[in-house]
């Protein structure tokens, strides 16, 4: 079948590329491979730049979230070039740790609410946005998240709960959004990915190498895969999922307690 994820010739708007290794990146090649007509938007005129080279003749608009009137205005040059969409990735998160890496009670209240504002509202805002360019059949908005909010990483700051409220804003999104239409909001929640962001993160490759050891396949989750997952829930093939979260970890989530790991010979005993 030519056209599986049923998106050749159709709208989607793509936001939060970086670099080659996001997972937006990923999306938006997969979406293409597709035959959709994806539609980029980064941080700024600089990133803008660096992603052109990326995706070629795609457009790629500029779009700071924390300003609502750059919001406005990317819903009105979308609107202005194509007229609808049929679906938004939203992969957009910020944290600010330049008071350092600190004890999640010691979280500084600005960089807390900078984080939740970039990282969650901004979804609420942008759907808010483009709620009347979206088709109301078969419309698809998905957000990046993470495998768990639950588990309490030193190491992942205060991130864990702002993608909490991330997760939560998805199902209240769906509900509110079904009182005019059937578009659909899911995240998709990947466990540790190799990735620029990723890489500020201090202990990070211990974690990654643990997670990846915990895993039923004792192989890492792959971008390719966060990717494949996230265009599945963004095309028509899955209109029966709604306010879901789908979490792509290969297992790791049920393995923690794995004879392997428990026999490393790293665990102190008293």
């Amino acid at each position: 079948m030519s056209d599986f994820l049923q998106l050749d010739e159709e709208p989607v708007l793509v936001t939060g590329v970086a670099n080659r290794k996001s997972v937006a990146f990923h999306v938006g090649r997969v979406l293409q491979e597709a035959g959709a007509d994806v539609l980029y938007s980064v941080r700024s005129e600089q990133r803008k730049g660096s992603v052109k080279k990326l995706v070629g003749d795609a457009p790629v608009y500029v779009c700071d979230v924390e300003d609502q009137a750059q919001i406005d205005q990317l819903r009105n040059d979308v609107t202005r070039d194509r007229g609808r969409l049929a679906g938004v990735l939203h992969s957009i998160a910020f944290a600010d740790f330049s008071a350092g890496w600190l004890p999640f009670h010691e979280t500084p209240r600005s960089a807390f609410l900078q984080a939740v504002d970039i990282s969650c509202f901004s979804l609420v805002a942008m759907s808010n946005a483009f709620r009347d360019l979206l088709d109301k059949d078969r419309g698809s908005v998905v957000t990046i998240s993470i495998s768990t909010t639950r588990m309490a990483a030193e190491n992942y700051g205060y991130m864990a709960p702002v993608k909490a409220a991330l997760d939560s804003a998805v199902c209240f999104l769906a509900k509110s959004f079904s009182e005019f239409s059937k578009v659909r909001f899911n995240a998709v929640c990947p466990g540790l990915l190799k990735t620029s962001a990723s890489a500020g993160i201090p202990g990070y490759v211990d974690s990654y190498l643990y997670a990846e050891a915990a895993t039923l396949r004792r192989e890492a989750v792959q971008t390719e895969e966060v990717a494949n997952a996230a265009a599945f829930l963004l095309s028509p093939r899955s209109s029966g999922i709604n306010a879901s979260s789908l979490v792509i970890d290969a297992g790791m989530s049920v393995n923690y307690f794995d004879k392997q790991l428990i026999g490393r010979g790293d665990i102190r005993q008293e």
